[in-house]
């Protein structure tokens, strides 16, 4: 039995500048940071006294045969990619829904990878296990998808993330003073739409529309070097809820299909309870919105958005892990 935890993640500036239409001309850069909410991988060798070879379970449960059979595409394609054709049983279960702007999906895909790897005997690197998801997932399974979640969830905490022209990236964790990153979690707040969606879906308008996009990718690749310096200076944090502001208002127009009236409406009713600034997470569409909120004025936001879960939260730095390992 071997047991993944892989956490789900922010992305706070650069956002966009992780899909390889953009980086592969222009570099990009992402400043982003793992929560203590996770993506559990429960994987085992099936024996073999049943009808069917391999059990999956996540919101529906496959008992299946062959793996081309295997609907979950992130299952099937990473089993081919680590060539297992034994029997295995694969259950997921996520602390926080799935569609819903935190990188869900690339957890999934790590996590699974993880433990898969572990399974067969190996423990590999943060790098390779971040390369193989997104090859898996940009290559195999071939969804429109950014590199900035595989990375996040395989290396976790507070980083700068560059990507080269080449195709390669450099991990950069943000130094800060325990003090002063403690402030920073302290700002911020999560609540959730209660709207779902394919992140696939709704960033394949925004690929489209990259080459008519420069300047405004170009500003927001831009807005990472200003959040560094923002953190690592002794100024105000209220720069950086003021910097999100800024990047909301660029990011909704990338895409028709990133808010809508409610989202829009409720990050008013947010701004005028007392929030800084903030942003709807993930490609767009639904999901989890992102305040920074002074804490003094963390009860009447909570207030304005009574209708909308909140959700508390704390920085994690450990990445995607093998908890429990007993092959």
């Amino acid at each position: 039995m071997i047991i993944t935890r892989t956490p789900f993640r922010i992305s706070f500036f650069g956002g966009g500048t992780d899909y390889p239409a953009w980086f592969g001309n222009n570099g990009g850069s992402v400043l982003s940071v793992t929560i203590d909410r996770f993506c559990w991988i429960t994987c085992r060798r099936l024996p073999p006294f049943f009808e069917h070879k391999s059990r999956i379970i996540y919101s529906v449960i496959e008992n299946v045969k062959d793996i081309n059979e295997i609907m979950h595409p992130s299952v099937r394609e990473c089993m081919k990619f680590l060539k297992i054709d034994e029997g295995v049983e694969i259950h997921h279960d996520g602390d926080l829904p799935a569609r819903t702007g935190l990188g869900s999906s690339s957890s999934f895909t790590v996590g699974l990878l993880n433990a898969l790897n572990a399974l067969q005997g190996k423990m590999i690197s943060k790098k390779k296990l971040a390369e193989d998801a997104i090859y898996v997932e940009q290559k195999m399974i071939c969804e429109n998808v950014g590199s900035q979640d595989q990375i996040a969830a395989a290396y976790g905490g507070l980083n700068h993330i560059e990507f080269l022209s080449t195709g390669a990236f450099r991990v950069d964790p943000v130094v800060m003073e325990n003090e002063r990153l403690n402030a920073l979690e302290g700002c911020l707040m999560l609540f959730y739409t209660g709207l779902s969606r394919i992140a696939s879906e709704v960033a394949a308008e925004q690929i489209k529309n990259i080459p008519n996009k420069k300047m405004e990718l170009i500003e927001m690749q831009q807005m990472v070097d200003e959040a560094m310096r923002i953190l690592t200076s002794s100024e105000s944090l209220h720069g950086f809820g003021n910097l999100l502001h800024d990047s909301w208002r660029i990011k909704k127009t990338l895409s028709s299909r990133i808010t809508t009236s409610e989202i829009d409406s409720m990050y008013e009713a947010a701004r005028n309870a007392g929030a800084v600034g903030g942003k709807l997470l993930g490609a767009g569409g639904g999901g989890f919105v992102l305040l920074y909120v002074e804490p003094e004025n963390h009860d009447s936001v909570k207030k304005a958005l009574k209708k909308y879960l909140n959700v508390p939260f704390h920085f994690e730095n450990l990445g995607s892990q093998v908890v429990f390992y007993q092959p």
